[in-house]
This record gives C-alpha cells, structure tokens and sequence, in this order.
C-alpha cells in the first residue's frame, strides 16, 4: 500500500506554492563528475581509494567518485580507466526523472496532513533548515507520542545524499502503513506500544531539489560528521561536548536531534548499492578493504541478516554473501553518520543500499516497497534484543543519565535522561553490565542470562552514598554500611555495588564521601 500523496494535495497545494517560492534561492553548488573508474585490478585501485575523493561504490576493481573537474584530471592522469557517469548539479535531470516520487514540496504538508488525522499517534516537527531554508521535517510515531515512555527509540534518516531518494519514499511508505492500518493491524498496534518510531525522510532537501549528491554548500553529508581518532576519541557522555560547531547545517541538525532523542537503533537509507553495511566503516590503523570489525559485530551481523533476510533481492546478492558487508570490508570512508552515531553516542547504527540504482523510474516503488516493508518492521523489532531497564536515583527515584556496559565489550550505551530507560541490544548469553552515573557508585549486575526473544528486563538504583537520607556523605552512612555488612537490622539498601554486602560496600560509601569533600 503506498501513500497517496493526491490525497492531501487539494486541501494543501496553497502552502506547498508558498514554501515553493520560499525556497526558490540560487544554486551555486560546484560541478560534480560522477566517474566509474577501473583498475588493473583490486590492489591496483587502493591507492586511489586512499585519496581524498568522495567515493559512493566499489566493486572489485570499478569504484563510482564523485569528483570536481580539477579531481577527475588527476585522476585521468594517474593512468585509470574512467568513465563519465553523470555531471551534477542536475535540476532538468531531476525533473525528468521525478515521476512517481514524492518532491520537497509535498513532504511538509502530507506529514501535516497525517498529523491532523493521527494526533494520537504522531508528531511532526521541524530538526531546523538547510542551508538554503527548506526544512529537515521529522515525524514521530508511537502510541501517546507526547509522553516520554520507556520504549526504545528506532530512527530511520533518508537521503542525506540528494540524488538517493528511494529511502525518502520507503519512509513515506512505512509513516502511511503505521498509522493507516493502527486500527485494524493487531501487530501495528502491538508494535508501537513498545516502540517509538522516528523517520527523517528526506535529510538533504537542498541535494534531493538539484538532484545533487552534495548539500547547498557542496559538501557530502555522510562524510562530515567527526571522525573518531580525529575529532573525538571518547563519547559524549564522558566529554559533555558534542563537537557540532562549524558543520555544515544539516549535519549539525541530526547530531544534535540524535543527541537530544537517544535512539537504542537506527538505519541509514542510501542507493547506489544493494547491501546491509554495518560498523565499522573506518578503524585507524586498518586499510580500505579489510574487516574492522566493531565489540558488537554478532549482534551488527545479526541485525543485518534480520534486514537482508526478508529483502530477498539484497540476500541474494552476487556481489556480497548474504546481503550484508562490514564498511571498511567494502571500502573505508570516514566522517560518515553510522559510526559516530554507534561509537559516540552508543546507538547502534547500520547503513542500508536499497538499490543498485541511484534513482530508479518511479514506477518501481512499490515493488522496492514491497521488498523493504517486512525488512523494516523486522529491523524494528531488533531494538527489543537484549537486556533493557531503567536507571534510577535509589533515594529519590528520578531518571538519571547513566552509562551502561557490558563488562567484556568497549563499546557503552547510555539511559535516556527523561525516563531512565536504556536498551542494550545483545544475543543469547550471558552478560556482566556495569551501571554508572556523575557523582553515583558504580553499580555490577553478574550473570544476567539472556534468552532469544523480548530483552530481560534489568531496573537499577544507583547509589551516591547518603545511605541515610540526610542530603550529605560521610561517616554516619560509613557507620550505615558497616551495620548492614555485620547484618544488624537496618532499614536502607546498602548494597551500592551490586555485588552483595560486603566490605566493598563500606568502602564505596567512604570514596564518595571524601570524593565530596
């Protein structure tokens, strides 16, 4: 079923003329050639790969660069084969092939349009405006979408390059199913009581109005984000600085809403590809080409095969077994979105190539719909892997923001500070997490089993020392912990560690209190 984009036009065309006209502002974006080049042979190409070129496909010895003028001569000049694809931008282009896909123009006023109908379950807003004013419109969907809710948090982000916009429609299709069939859909219904849905379908509007790959200022998006090693080497919750400033304007839209709403999943869309590409795409030290594989490599393999499983074209893949690819394994790039979003701010992150071409005729969409439908819902439902819980003040009770790790992996995630919750997406086993909080005790929770199906559910109170309530630490909750331990009848939890009473509990209460002083 798709969205009929007719449906809302007559009650809004007056405000899509207006926003039209708005944003009818001067294209000055750099030429762009989009080059296939080939190599002698795999080896042969690396150097190129290497480079600071904007690569968006390599297959075996054939990479497509987009490049300026000046970049595409030196490439000739190295000795490669090239092959003149396409010179961006391309507004006629992007009229020609227009049929059938839904333009800037009518995303804002059909998202209205569905939340007018739907105010129960959605809510539109706005993450702020490109750089040439059209807006990046976002849509939240779940059941009570006004109340914060311990529910995990699974985003779709589309079309951050602008000539890639199949993932803009794939949202649009998923947005209309969800709230068209909640009344009638046990299964819709059931789903968005336990998650919240967030689609940003179009993230390049300036890039998708041109039919450019690249932003209003000629930058690739999925290459500006900061770079790990580079820009940041610890996330944000250890650092408190988020490192937006000075980023082109789309980027630091999604980094700060990515930051402001903690998702436990998300999914890039792009084209030009048809392959599940999971974390890591970049790793110091490990070359273009070969595996870097990230601390959570079964659960992105696993995730992936849930996507690439049910999209029986991308599965069957001749080019990638499975469907699916680590990113350094296909080719490096740095700056992209999956990889600070996982490592940065905890929230695991694979990116989608839905079709081998970048902008196919608009009369295939519903059959690229159908080949996705069951994969996004599929991939929704991994968000509820793992072991989930909420965090909480022992005293009072309030949400805290708190860092969440599992005792044999590097990688942390983190609580929502609204409601507490945190969703740690793991296979079956059997885990070790570490609980910690600013001014808290660290808190150990040993041996959790953790069964297929719906995550085990693991709440934790977090301690700051003041076992008895007078608002300060010192030797009188010392004294606290000390008749806990020798097992005299008390009336509070003493044990801050999680590890059963025991001297390491005194100790604890002790630290904090002179770490206070």
């Amino acid at each position: 079923m798709h969205y009929s984009p007719t449906k809302y036009r007559r009650v809004l065309l007056a405000m899509a003329a207006v926003m039209s006209f708005a944003y009818a502002t001067a294209w000055a974006v750099p030429t762009l050639y989009v080059v296939e080049v080939t190599a002698p042979s795999r080896e042969a190409l690396t150097p190129l790969l290497e480079m600071p070129y904007i690569i968006s496909n390599v297959r075996d010895n054939t990479a497509t660069l987009y490049l300026s003028p000046e970049e595409y001569e030196r490439v000739r000049a190295m000795g490669f084969k090239t092959r003149l694809m396409e010179t961006q931008p391309d507004p006629s282009g992007a009229s020609e092939k227009s049929t059938g896909y839904t333009t800037y123009d009518e995303i804002g006023p059909l998202l209205a349009g569905w939340e007018v109908t739907y105010p129960d379950l959605c809510q539109v807003s706005s993450l702020g405006r490109s750089v040439n004013g059209r807006e990046l419109w976002t849509i939240k969907i779940t059941r009570e979408p006004g109340l914060p809710a311990d529910k995990p948090a699974v985003k779709y982000v589309s079309t951050l390059h602008g000539d890639e916009p199949v993932g803009t429609e794939m949202c649009l299709y998923f947005a209309e199913e969800l709230l068209t069939g909640y009344e009638s859909d046990a299964y819709i219904r059931d789903l968005l009581a336990r998650t919240v849905i967030w689609l940003v379908p179009l993230a390049n509007p300036d890039g998708h109005v041109n039919y450019t790959r690249v932003n209003a200022n000629g930058w690739d998006l999925n290459r500006s984000f900061p770079t790990y090693s580079v820009d940041y080497l610890e996330t944000w919750f250890d650092t408190g600085e988020l490192g937006d400033a000075g980023r082109q304007p789309e980027v630091t839209l999604l980094m700060q809403w990515h930051a402001a709403v903690p998702g436990a999943l998300s999914a890039n869309f792009h084209t030009g590809a048809l392959v599940a590409n999971y974390p890591y795409d970049n790793e110091p030290g490990i070359p273009s080409g070969a595996e870097a594989p990230s601390p959570d490599d079964d659960v992105f393999q696993y995730i992936s095969l849930e996507y690439a499983t049910r999209n029986q074209p991308m599965y069957n893949s001749p080019v990638f077994p499975q469907g699916i690819v680590n990113g350094s394994r296909w080719y490096s790039i740095t700056g992209g979105m999956m990889d600070w979003n996982y490592r940065f701010l905890g929230c695991p992150e694979v990116t989608f190539e839905l079709s081998n071409i970048k902008k196919p005729n608009g009369t295939y969409l519903p059959q690229l719909w159908l080949e996705n439908r069951d994969a996004m819902y599929a991939y929704a439902e991994t968000a509820h892997l793992g072991i989930r819980g909420l965090v909480l003040d022992r005293n009072t009770g309030e949400a805290l923001w708190a860092k969440v790790r599992v005792a044999e992996r590097d990688q942390p995630v983190f609580t929502a500070p609204l409601v507490g919750n945190y969703h740690r997406l793991l296979l079956p086993g059997t885990y070790n997490l570490v609980y910690e909080a600013p001014e808290y005790i660290t808190y150990y929770r040993d041996g959790i089993p953790v069964q297929e199906g719906p995550a085990v559910r693991v709440n934790v109170t977090l301690s700051d020392g003041d076992l008895n309530y007078d608002g300060s630490v010192n030797s009188r909750d010392a004294q606290c912990a000390v008749d806990a331990v020798l097992g005299r009848k008390v009336t509070y939890d003493a044990d801050v560690d999680g590890r059963g009473l025991s001297a390491t509990d005194i100790q604890a209460v002790i630290n904090k209190g002179e770490s206070r002083q």
